[in-house]
């Protein structure tokens, strides 16, 4: 299971990679290995619609309403984000992950995450060291 693919949601972005890695940089019990339950709150303008084409219009009333979902994140190979390398203590060497969003928001979400010292890099620039504060 360790070798299978997680993706976490973060503000403005997600990064994907191996469970495992995800276990050993943020912690076997962290709770963003347990993504929860997500409300998502729409409004609906009034308007008008209609079922077959030439047939009457009818209307249709505005109104506020909220779904839950959970978090996700884009699929396809195309869209599975930019290719990263990263390091982090005793990591053992680099690893492949994949980011979606602008490297700053990985950046802010490592630096406020990461119970670890972590690095990252993109095709051209390197990015930390990031480490999330300790509390006493």
């Amino acid at each position: 299971m360790d070798a299978q693919s997680i993706t976490i949601n973060y503000s403005g972005g997600s990064i994907t990679m191996p469970v495992g890695n995800a276990k050993d940089l943020f912690g076997d019990n962290s709770q963003l290995l347990r993504p929860e339950l997500v409300t998502l709150n729409f409004t609906r303008k009034s308007h008008t619609r209609v079922n077959v084409i030439g047939g009457p219009s009818t209307s249709v009333a505005a109104a506020d309403y909220s779904v839950k979902q959970w978090p996700r994140s884009a699929k396809s190979q195309s869209a599975g984000g930019q290719k990263i390398v990263m390091r982090w203590e005793e990591s053992d060497g680099d690893w492949v992950a994949r980011m979606t969003g602008p490297a700053h928001e990985l950046g802010n979400f490592l630096n406020t995450s990461s119970p670890k010292l972590v690095t990252f890099w993109t095709k051209g620039s390197k990015y930390g060291p990031f480490i999330a504060e300790k509390e006493d």
